[in-house]
């Protein structure tokens, strides 16, 4: 028997807020979180851009002891995981928390912790690497550390996609809790890889911008576009079985309907050139929805401001939703604001498609300016457009061929 999943709490810190509320007034405000690199010195680099959660003390929401055991990525898990908990009010009281899982997964890990303990390695040799390095690296641990901090004891799984990591995450949770296994899962991702290791890996493999304009950095779908701009923070979303959440008297945001997932088998990097991956597994979605194509009103795009992406997710969505539907389903990029946060994009964009639904507006894509005939779609630029949305998809697109939608409709 399939249960009917949906959203009962949201949660974020991000380059453009440190709750959804902050991160929704600055969509809807047109704020761009790209500025100069400022957690390290980026002298010696070509890329200067980057978009920080700004001014961001862990002793705001840590102890000192508690901070130093986490590394940045667990930490911002736990403070968008602590939001959307508590926006859930889920609780003992209401709910076994033996069946609330933890979906929560990084593209990378804990790089800032990798990159330290190398230093301490070769400069001060092996018997001064932390004994707490492994556990602040490794890619499970945000998942772990959400568990943790909130007490939840359902299943607690790490999917590392790459970029398609978080809404890989939503749409594992969304299966699990429609075939009955957990009552509600916290699922989202973070990342925190804005360090001279992540810049250098990504720079060189001439995957970043190279603006040194914040307002022409993360630009995607523009004509002028030149790679992306690296991000971090951290989104997540409660997902709960609807009658569960019913029962209980929960707030509803919005429903999960469809879920797909497929993978290029191309390149390590590059996208399939024709879009195939990225379109067989819009179709997934869209089949396992159980809609039609024309019924989408609003797409949030993988959108990451790099040729390739860009190009190839246009034929994908044509492919998908055919020459008509493409025409008319209106487009948009939230990267323009946030940048690029790798793992946890996914996440954050379900976030904003939430709202969107909410709210009936598009999000634009900011700093827009000139039209791409190869991204030959309504994409919503610079300005909020009005428009009664009942059904958005988001899709994710990762490194290794990893593709993911996820569709999410008004209850």
């Amino acid at each position: 028997m399939e249960r009917r999943v949906v959203i009962t709490g949201l949660g974020a810190i991000t380059p453009i807020g440190k709750n959804v509320n902050e991160n929704w007034k600055a969509i809807k405000n047109k704020e761009c979180g790209v500025d100069k690199i400022s957690l390290f010195d980026a002298t010696e680099y070509k890329t200067t851009l980057a978009a920080e959660v700004k001014n961001y003390n862990p002793e705001e929401y840590f102890d000192i002891k508690q901070a130093k055991r986490l590394d940045r990525c667990s930490q911002f898990a736990i403070i968008a995981a602590r939001e959307a908990l508590k926006d859930s009010n889920i609780t003992a009281e209401n709910t076994n928390l033996d069946r609330v899982g933890i979906f929560v997964s990084s593209g990378i890990g804990g790089l800032i912790t990798i990159q330290e303990e190398a230093k301490t390695l070769y400069e001060k040799g092996n018997k001064r690497v932390s004994p707490m390095f492994i556990p602040m690296a490794i890619a499970n641990m945000p998942a772990g550390n959400v568990a943790i901090d909130l007490g939840l004891k359902g299943e607690s799984i790490s999917l590392v996609t790459a970029c398609a990591s978080s809404t890989h995450a939503i749409g594992e949770a969304y299966k699990t809790i429609k075939y009955g296994s957990e009552d509600a899962i916290i699922a989202g991702g973070t990342e925190a890889a804005i360090c001279e290791l992540g810049v250098a890996g990504f720079e060189n493999m001439k995957a970043l911008s190279k603006s040194e304009d914040k307002t022409r950095a993360s630009i995607p779908f523009d004509k002028e576009r030149d790679g992306f701009v690296i991000g971090e923070g951290a989104g997540m979303v409660v997902l709960e079985e609807y009658e569960h959440a019913k029962n209980r008297g929960a707030k509803i945001y919005a429903e999960v309907i469809g879920f797909g997932a497929t993978t290029d088998a191309y390149h390590i990097t590059s996208p399939e050139p024709e879009g195939n991956g990225g379109a067989n597994a819009m179709i997934r979605a869209i089949e396992d929805a159980k809609i039609k194509p024309e019924e989408i009103d609003y797409i949030n795009a993988h959108g990451t401001s790099t040729h390739l992406n860009d190009s190839t997710e246009t034929k994908a969505i044509k492919k998908a939703l055919g020459e008509v539907a493409s025409k008319k389903v209106k487009v948009s990029s939230t990267k323009g604001n946030t940048g690029h946060l790798l793992g946890a994009a996914g996440a954050i964009e379900a976030i904003y498609c939430v709202k969107a639904i909410e709210e009936k507006i598009v999000p634009p894509t900011i700093n827009y300016k000139e039209k791409d005939e190869e991204c030959d779609l309504d994409i919503t630029p610079n300005e909020v457009v009005k428009a009664d949305l009942n059904i958005v998809m988001s899709n994710s697109l990762g490194f290794g061929g990893h593709n993911a939608s996820i569709i999410i409709k008004r209850i």
